[in-house]
């Protein structure tokens, strides 16, 4: 009886697919109007293409200098997630294992520190940044990124641990390994699935960021996606057909890489909850 497909089923069923036309509303007015040359745009965005055109894309890629902002910013996002997953995954797992006062307070700090907002510390920030030499670096922007990211990864990463049972890590320092052992040949391979959740969180992140790339890299030669796409916009012209073909180049490869991964999150899940 519990499987009977029913009026109710089907109500709820018409009610997600117009909930998801509606979200993929402003990816039809991105796509259509990126295949159109700029005066089309002007006069109808709602409208289909009466011409699809990739010259727009063509013009793009050149302006953008395309493979060199791609690489920049592919290079900040892996780096990024590289250092937030050593740092953070290590962090969680002493703070849940370490059975004190002081733990709870750090992580408590940890995941007050999510609800500041960006803002507030801009100048602070990028003075403290210049003090320290990270302006006009790649490894600055990381290490900033590392900051702004380590409350939501270590908040993540300490409540998946806590299902993780301890008598694994105890056998495993009986048969002689170190505690550092312990946690890379034990317990890091069980956080496959949060792991995973976590790089996609922090990569739809860190490759659309804007603001933090545009106040700590003033070299051109290491402006990202971002960055780059912003220079479409100028003070009294937009050009509108060039940004918006640059919008989609941009997205192409976080839909890509999210795909791709979306089947690891399904079996990294599915495995937890037979675990």
């Amino acid at each position: 009886m519990g499987n009977r497909y029913t009026s109710k089923t089907f109500v709820l069923e018409i009610f997600a697919i117009l909930l998801g036309l509606v979200f993929l509303v402003p990816f039809y007015y991105l796509l259509s109007n990126s295949l159109k040359p700029f005066a089309e745009i002007l006069s109808n965005t709602s409208a289909l293409p009466k011409v699809f055109m990739l010259d727009n894309y063509i013009n793009a890629f050149e302006k953008l200098d395309y493979l060199k902002v791609f690489s920049n910013s592919l290079i900040i996002t892996v780096l990024s997630n590289i250092v937030l997953i050593i740092f953070c995954s290590m962090a969680a797992y002493m703070l849940v294992r370490t059975k004190k006062r002081i733990s709870n307070i750090i992580f408590m700090i940890f995941v007050a520190a999510m609800i500041i907002p960006f803002q507030s510390l801009m100048i602070p920030l990028i003075k403290t940044a210049g003090n320290f030499g990270l302006l006009n670096s790649i490894w600055g922007l990381v290490i900033m990124y590392l900051g702004f990211g380590s409350g939501m990864t270590i908040f993540l990463y300490h409540g998946f641990i806590k299902g993780i049972p301890v008598e694994l890590e105890e056998a495993a320092i009986i048969d002689g390994c170190s505690r550092l052992g312990v946690f890379w040949r034990i317990v890091f391979p069980l956080l496959k699935p949060i792991t995973v959740t976590i790089v996609i969180l922090n990569s739809l992140w860190i490759w659309n960021d804007y603001l933090l790339p545009s106040l700590v890299l003033q070299n051109p030669e290491y402006r990202t996606i971002p960055l780059a796409t912003f220079f479409f916009f100028g003070q009294y012209t937009k050009q509108w057909d060039l940004a918006l073909a640059a919008l989609v180049l941009g997205i192409i490869p976080l839909l890509i890489f999210f795909f791709s991964m979306q089947k690891h999150i399904i079996k990294g899940i599915t495995s937890g909850s037979i675990k």
